[in-house]
């Protein structure tokens, strides 16, 4: 049969260890931020592109409906 051990737990949790873990955390997270950061911004650029021209063609649209035939005539 195996045996049981207890993992070694610290009597205490220094803020020195609170600080390290959360280093360690944050430069996980940082990491993976810096990977993506060129994609998303480019996705963020194609969107911005997209929704430009969607709404040129929108406003087009609608102003080409609503204009005014004015005709002047001369007496």
């Amino acid at each position: 049969m195996a045996k049981h051990t207890d993992p070694v737990v610290p009597d205490k949790i220094t803020p020195q260890d609170l600080e390290n873990k959360f280093k360690a955390l944050q430069g996980d997270i940082q990491g993976r931020v810096d990977e993506k950061k060129t994609s998303i911004a480019t996705v963020a650029g194609g969107t911005a592109v997209a929704l430009m021209f969607i709404f040129f063609l929108l406003g087009r649209r609608s102003g080409k409906r609503r204009s005014a035939v004015v005709e002047i005539r001369r007496v």
